[in-house]
């Protein structure tokens, strides 16, 4: 049942996330863009929508990807998000690396509201080849009271003591890098991203693993493209969802890959 509740709920966030990535790039001061008071609207014609619009995935396909009242085609993008959040909700709660007593449900919440807004990072750099800044400063003031939760719960440093080597090691890398090369290798919001991840996944193993995995899934989507040509060796990529997904995999799964790595190799 907890499964099937958080599908659900993964579905309904993901369906906000495609709100507030869109309201974000309007960039506009009307009402109706806000993200608190704006109504949902088709982002073509910016028709009011009612409520049979709006349920993730299933209005989707009744309406066969296009507007009821423009009858213009809406993205592939809309359901795609709604489920790949649910899946991840799902897959966060199936494979969460503590056992859940007590505080341990605080802890996979605030992973899970932090998570909408890594997707809807992951969504914007990909359509915008940008990380705004109103998206990624709320997300490091919840996961620091993430840490601040977690410090106090375990009556122990350790998880502050983590999450600022993370940080460190995360953060300090990319912005070693955004200064060797002048902005040329990296963007500043990869900086700003890769402090917020490295508070997320911890310690300087989680971090170093994230770095790793974020530039061999940018090596494995990029190379092909430059091989067939289409993209040139120096062209932009977004690298924040790689960095992202790299994130998932070492919160997940960190201390299973850093085992399996230190078997097989050292």
């Amino acid at each position: 049942m907890i499964t099937a509740y958080l599908f659900i709920f993964g579905l309904i966030l993901g369906s906000f996330v495609n709100a507030l990535v869109w309201r974000l790039r309007q960039n506009k001061k009307a009402k109706k863009y806000s993200i608190k008071s704006g109504r949902s609207m088709c982002p073509h014609c910016q028709h009011e929508l009612a409520a049979k619009d709006l349920v993730p995935v299933i209005s989707w396909l009744y309406l066969r990807g296009k507007c009821r009242y423009c009858d213009k085609s809406i993205s592939w993008q809309y359901p795609v998000v709604e489920l790949s959040t649910a899946a991840l909700f799902v897959f966060s709660y199936l494979f969460w690396p503590q056992p859940f007593a007590g505080w341990e449900w605080l802890q996979l919440g605030l992973w899970l509201s932090i998570l909408t807004g890594l997707i809807a990072l992951a969504v914007y750099d990909i359509k915008y080849m940008l990380l705004p800044n109103k998206l990624v400063f709320p997300l490091i003031y919840i996961a620091i009271l993430a840490v601040m939760a977690a410090t106090l719960t375990q009556n122990s440093p350790e998880p502050l003591k983590t999450a600022t080597i993370g940080a460190a090691v995360g953060g300090g890398i990319f912005y070693l890098l955004f200064q060797l090369s002048d902005g040329a290798w990296i963007g500043g919001g990869d900086v700003k991203l890769g402090f917020l991840l490295g508070i997320l996944v911890g310690g300087p193993g989680a971090a170093l693993l994230m770095l790793f995995l974020a530039s061999l899934l940018g090596t494995v989507f990029a190379l092909p493209q430059i091989v067939t040509k289409n993209v040139g060796v120096k062209a932009k990529i977004p690298f924040g969802p790689f960095l992202i997904a790299a994130a998932v995999a070492a919160k997940l799964f960190s201390s299973d890959l850093i085992g399996a790595y230190t078997r097989a190799f050292l």
